[in-house]
């Protein structure tokens, strides 16, 4: 099978495209025919060896992906050849072929094609782990959306609508906060022109808001933060921008205010239960027509190091998806 294969930490473009063994399945996994994988701001950490986790070289990249299982291990129960599902293996998506751990992948609703997929899993069940589980988002509060076009901020968005919440959408130009609108947002923010915290207040009544919803970090998150409501919860998501925030800590004692950090990744090991049961509700709300995934551009699976970097970048709106076929 042809894979996208990460040899040494280094720049993405160092990332080769090759023939690789053919995979074998084992007890309690599924192997699955790969036909399209989603990208996300991950990858291009794990290529350079800057994630929290290093794999083995060489190694894989990838983190979700969409297909037809082709072989079940032995064990494996509600899964079966032929059957449309979409996957979050712990690596290895950028390939012809996946192996993963049967409780790692779901069946897909017949009106969802491979790229929606594939693009679905990580993006949406991050973000309703950290609104739902984390957060204990309630309808009527208020939620701040940094990085609101992005690849999971454009589902806090939707998911905050669906969740009952009013959602303030935060990104850095017109472009992006059009499609926030589009999926939902009540006010928008353009903080490369915009003060946060100016018009978090303006827009709050100076109440502040409920919840805080940051994947970018640096120096919007203390902003961010200050703008926190009386028991206003923080949600740590990631950081895009690429600096750690340093908060005073005596903000929160001011707020009565707390700072949550949410790991889907660490959330899908340690409680396959829980997330099976939030998979189910997110792919029920995407069959009620509730929940419209922005697939924003694509790229062949060979063009996969092109494809996370235009990621990293973050130029993205919404998801980026390789296509295997």
């Amino acid at each position: 099978m042809k894979a996208v294969v990460c040899k040494q930490f280094g720049p993405v473009a160092d990332l080769a495209f090759e023939e690789v063994p053919n995979l074998l399945v084992g007890a309690g996994q599924v192997l699955i025919e790969v036909k399209a994988a989603g990208i996300n701001f991950p990858d291009s950490l794990f290529v350079q060896g800057k994630y929290q986790v290093k794999p083995t070289l060489p190694f894989i990249p990838g983190l979700e992906a969409a297909g037809v299982i082709t072989a079940v291990g032995e064990g494996v129960s509600g899964l079966q050849v032929g059957m449309r599902v979409a996957a979050n293996p712990e690596i290895g998506a950028f390939a012809e072929q996946i192996v993963v751990d049967a409780t790692r992948a779901f069946p897909i609703p017949d009106a969802m094609d491979y790229a929606t997929a594939a693009g679905f899993m990580i993006a949406y069940g991050t973000s309703h782990n950290a609104l739902k589980d984390r957060a204990h988002l309630q309808a009527g509060e208020t939620l701040l959306v940094l990085g609101a076009a992005g690849g999971i901020g454009l589902t806090a968005v939707e998911l905050g609508k669906v969740m009952g919440a009013r959602v303030i959408a935060a990104a850095s130009s017109p472009e992006k906060l059009a499609l926030c609108k589009e999926y939902g947002a009540d006010e928008l923010i353009d903080y490369s022109r915009e003060d946060l915290r100016a018009r978090v207040k303006e827009l709050t009544g100076g109440k502040g808001v409920n919840v805080v919803y940051d994947p970018v970090g640096g120096a919007y998150a203390e902003p961010a933060v200050r703008s926190l409501a009386r028991y206003g919860r923080f949600l740590v998501m990631g950081f895009a921008a690429g600096d750690i925030p340093k908060i005073p800590l005596n903000l929160l004692l001011l707020k009565t205010s707390s700072i949550v950090g949410a790991f889907w990744g660490q959330f899908v090991e340690q409680e396959p239960e829980r997330n099976k049961q939030n998979m189910a509700e997110l792919l029920a709300w995407y069959a009620e027509g509730k929940l419209r995934p922005h697939i924003s551009k694509t790229f062949p699976l060979a063009q996969a190091a092109e494809a996370i970097e235009y990621v990293a970048a973050r130029r993205a709106m919404g998801k980026v998806v390789l296509l295997a076929d």
